[in-house]
């Protein structure tokens, strides 16, 4: 049996929703317990414009203070090239690349159609892939959108075909506003299993609805092995009004 992976992103996905500023010191010492508690794998931060998420204004600094921790994959969120380009410019080596199905979630999100940002992100997997950096591309909604509902399993597919082509090997689907059901994620995850039988899936998984549990143990069921968790179940979407965090890391565990 692999090995399960857990992807702690509470410096990520947990602070973005906190109204209050975290100190870049208090964001290391918070790194630091991770670390010191057996976490191997931590998104550290996104590389967004600072007025839209003030939050992680200093992710290039924390990337620089932390990228070589031993032993620890340190990842960080990008969403367009010039977050990428600052990813390259402060030494990271590993990233997440992602894309809403959903127009109207990728519209608020990033001000671009889904097929736009789509093709945003197929062109971006090449030039990280071409400069020595790790991707995992992923698609956010993937399991329904509170503002269009339901989401194509077909538009699933597609996307995850046409980041493939484009070189990435690794695939996150997001339960970005919390709407998934455990039947759900079976059918979906087993279909895209069939589609890409060789790739590496991962699942984020909101608790809005509080079967984000349940959903981590359907995806385990259909073959998954690697999930996004948020240390105290800290988070949830700034573009969708009630999405909760992550699977609290310590129930995962």
């Amino acid at each position: 049996m692999s090995a399960i992976i857990l992807e702690d992103e509470s410096l990520r996905d947990g602070l973005q929703f906190e109204k209050s500023i975290v100190s870049l010191n208090d964001k290391l010492k918070i790194f630091q317990k991770l670390v010191d508690a057996g976490v191997k794998h931590i998104q550290v931060g996104s590389f967004v414009h600072p007025k839209i998420v003030p939050q992680l204004a200093d992710t290039d600094e924390f990337v620089s203070r932390v990228k070589d921790t031993k032993g620890v994959i340190v990842s960080g969120l990008v969403l367009n090239s010039k977050g990428l380009e600052r990813a390259k410019s402060c030494g990271l080596k590993h990233i997440s690349l992602s894309s809403s199905i959903s127009d109207t979630h990728s519209l608020k999100n990033v001000k671009r159609s889904s097929d736009d940002a789509l093709l945003s992100v197929t062109q971006m997997i090449g030039e990280a892939l071409a400069s020595g950096i790790a991707v995992r591309a992923g698609v956010q909604c993937a399991f329904g959108c509170v503002y269009e509902g339901e989401m194509s399993e077909a538009k699933v597919i597609d996307a995850i075909g046409k980041m493939k082509e484009a070189g990435a090997s690794e695939f996150n689907f997001a339960d970005t506003t919390g709407m998934a059901h455990p039947l759900q994620i079976k059918k979906v995850i087993s279909k895209v299993v069939d589609s890409f039988p060789e790739a590496n899936l991962s699942l984020h998984l909101h608790d809005t609805r509080g079967l984000a549990v349940a959903n981590m143990v359907a995806g385990y069921e259909a073959g998954v092995r690697s999930f996004d968790t948020s240390a105290g179940g800290l988070g949830g979407c700034p573009f969708v009004k009630g999405a909760a965090g992550n699977i609290a890391t310590e129930d995962a565990v």
